[in-house]
């Protein structure tokens, strides 16, 4: 059985060693436009952008693993089209014929309209190593940078400037940072800890236009202020990766609608990572994380070679900002009530998220006994007394 996957992230990498520690000794052949091996996508932010960490510890396989597993890695492969009658992957260098296809495509950083500045030099997203490799020899002490987005993305690419000696002002539109992700006391915290080193942040700021002409040199807001700057970060979310899937005909449903399984409205093609939706607790999601991305993936690998299970999923994410790390368990989506609980350092604490009684998420910062305890619970299905989470001496107790 030939099995292909077209994308070539986190999810893929985890697929298809998946599949060939379940047995799958047919061809295995993963498709991927950039260059590079899949690679680790949560460093380029941080630790690569700060040259902390070089290409050869970003890839999350050797060169000597693809060959030893037999793994055919065609990169540097643009994808044009699925030819779902032929079962073939279309592609720049010749068609890739498929007995079944996984869709590992990934998200596409939203970009600013063109109407508004968003296509001038000097404007950047962060997604891939092309994205960091081209902003890198701009991120110079003393230069000011605009970040447009109160995201994750964008928080982290404003601590990061910071720490390489930039002036950062980051713009957020909503009347906070971290709006659709995380209540207002975690973004509290997080707004704390950059304030405190050094970045400007205004939020309820929309924005006109940004300025320039051969090259951005700074945002207009929607006030009529203006603030100048030598290079701009966008950090406004992703879309899934949807557009070849549609073109073929699959279902298209905030993302590449997949069942329970992973297989999408074509028997033949299967999808996980931040491209595919699954349905999960009464509900149609699509998670954007490295967790989602290495679980589903596996899950998907199971069920490809007959396992027919759902996937369940146990989401975790985390956010490196200056020297302080946000652990994130569980979906604070429909929570009723908050607890907080002071943390022992400085810019530590945790955020817990309830919906009727029930514990559902937490956020911790700088907090990592609060996130392991709160994951363990949320992940047993158990729920912890909301009213004794501030003052409890030893959160363990939680567990008993």
């Amino acid at each position: 059985m030939r099995i292909v996957i077209l994308g070539a992230g986190q999810a893929a990498a985890s697929m298809a060693a998946r599949l060939r520690t379940n047995g799958h000794d047919g061809p295995l052949t993963i498709i991927g436009a950039e260059p590079a091996a899949p690679y680790q996508r949560p460093p380029l932010s941080k630790a690569y952008l700060l040259g902390q960490m070089g290409l050869d510890r970003l890839v999350l396989r050797g060169e000597d693993w693809w060959q030893e597993q037999g793994i055919e890695l065609r990169l540097s492969c643009t994808a044009t089209a699925i030819d779902r009658s032929n079962r073939a992957v279309v592609t720049d260098a010749g068609p890739v014929p498929y007995d079944m296809l996984a869709l590992t495509l990934g998200a596409t950083p939203r970009r600013l309209p063109a109407k508004v500045g968003g296509d001038l030099p000097g404007v950047h997203v962060v997604r891939t190593l092309a994205d960091v490799d081209a902003m890198a020899p701009a991120m110079q002490p003393g230069r000011r940078l605009i970040v447009i987005g109160g995201g994750y993305i964008g928080l982290e690419a404003a601590a990061v400037a910071r720490k390489l000696g930039l002036e950062v002002t980051l713009i957020e539109a909503a009347p906070r940072i971290l709006g659709r992700v995380a209540a207002a006391e975690t973004a509290a915290l997080i707004r704390n800890l950059h304030r405190a080193h050094g970045v400007t942040i205004l939020e309820g700021t929309g924005i006109a236009r940004i300025t320039g002409d051969a090259c951005a040199d700074g945002v207009e807001l929607a006030d009529g202020r203006h603030l100048p700057a030598d290079l701009i970060v966008t950090g406004i979310g992703i879309e899934p990766e949807t557009a070849l899937a549609q073109a073929a005909g699959l279902t298209i449903d905030n993302g590449i609608a997949t069942d329970e399984t992973g297989r999408t409205s074509d028997p033949a093609i299967w999808s996980a990572g931040d491209c595919a939706s699954f349905p999960a607790n009464g509900q149609r999601m699509r998670l954007e994380s490295v967790g989602n991305a290495i679980d589903m993936a596996e899950a998907v690998a199971d069920n490809m070679l007959g396992a027919d299970r759902a996937y369940l999923p146990k989401p975790w994410f985390w956010s490196d900002q200056f020297d302080a790390k946000l652990q994130i368990a569980g979906l604070g989506t429909g929570h009723d009530r908050i607890v907080t609980r002071p943390g022992d350092g400085e810019h530590g604490g945790s955020v817990w998220y309830f919906r009727d009684g029930q514990l559902i998420a937490v956020d911790a910062l700088n907090d990592a006994r609060a996130y392991m305890i709160g994951k363990r619970l949320i992940e047993a299905g158990r729920s912890a007394d909301p009213d004794l989470i501030p003052t409890i001496p030893d959160l363990k107790a939680l567990m008993k």
